[in-house]
């Protein structure tokens, strides 16, 4: 096919790199402009721009498309198909109609589930047990196009958010290709109304712990937002990251309050929670690399009896 590619960041590579040796005609890619980044405030390309460079593929950066001119370049382009991943720009029924076939998209999670800016990350945060990979047929509203092809994926009780990022790009990359090559077979399946939910872009305010949740619900929580934005608690005035943790069942914590830093008699953080207690694995202190529990108690004792807000 005669196709446009719009993506950013590393997510959208392996699809890119995938449609191109697959042997289809990427006539033109588009991507986020480049950012001012450094010291020196210098120019730095997105993933997607360095990878189009290395194709030989030329590359549109248009801060939107609210002009007649850019929505005419794209236009023009006469493509068959434009596949969307992770581009970061809104896109006009203008746009959305101008190719052949559409724009697909490759989303991030099994729709209508987790809609929006942060499926990977609000999936693990809400205990999700399967994700997946949809192609989308895009229209107007946020992510409520007809499914194309799913394909579903384990989510393990150890993956952060890094984790399923990392497995969902190349599974994505698959299933683009996979998707264009049954194009012609393939049956729209509109979205179920039933179980849509919002994957809202998340904060750093959401991001701080609340020791009064249990240790199962903290461990998603704090694995769905590791490495970044990170979860994180106050000690004395310094923002503490929590990058890993271990959960502790125990009915022993009931007589500690939520949040009270416990004698683990090892030199490890341990903390209690609203139910069971967690074992802090790895931290970060702000402006510092990460590092271990035992790391940080040498360097930074969270003293038996502090309680944590």
């Amino acid at each position: 096919m005669r196709l446009i590619f719009m993506g950013t960041p590393d997510f959208s590579v392996p699809s890119l790199n995938a449609l191109h040796e697959a042997g289809h005609d990427i006539c033109a890619v588009y991507t986020r402009p480049p950012a001012k980044k450094g010291r020196g405030m210098s120019a730095q390309l997105t993933p997607v721009h360095e990878c189009a460079e290395a194709l030989g593929l030329t590359v549109f950066t248009p801060e939107n498309f609210k002009t007649p001119e850019t929505v005419s370049m794209f236009a023009s382009h006469q493509a068959d198909l434009a596949v969307v991943v992770a581009y970061g720009l809104i896109l006009p029924e203008s746009v959305l109609s101008a190719p052949v076939k559409g724009c697909w998209n490759i989303h991030a999670s099994l729709l209508p589930r987790w809609r929006g800016a942060a499926p990977i990350q609000r999936a693990i945060m809400a205990g999700d047990m399967k994700t997946g990979i949809c192609i989308m047929q895009m229209e107007a509203g946020l992510d409520t196009g007809p499914v194309l092809l799913r394909q579903e994926l384990d989510i393990n009780d150890t993956d952060t958010a890094a984790d399923l990022h990392d497995r969902l790009m190349w599974l994505g990359a698959d299933a683009i290709v996979e998707a264009i090559s049954a194009h012609e077979n393939l049956q729209p399946i509109q979205q179920s109304a039933a179980g849509v939910t919002y994957a809202q872009k998340i904060n750093k305010q959401e991001s701080r712990i609340n020791w009064s949740q249990s240790a199962s619900q903290l461990d998603c929580f704090i694995r769905g937002l590791s490495p970044f934005p990170g979860a994180w608690f106050d000690a004395d005035g310094d923002r503490i990251k929590v990058l890993a943790v271990r959960p502790i069942e125990s009915s022993s914590e009931a007589k500690y309050k939520c949040g009270e830093v416990l004698d683990s008699g090892n030199g490890k953080p341990i903390i209690a929670c609203g139910r069971g207690a967690l074992e802090l694995v790895r931290l970060q202190r702000s402006g510092k690399s990460a590092m271990t529990g035992e790391e940080f108690q040498r360097g930074k004792s969270l003293k038996p009896g502090t309680l944590l807000s």
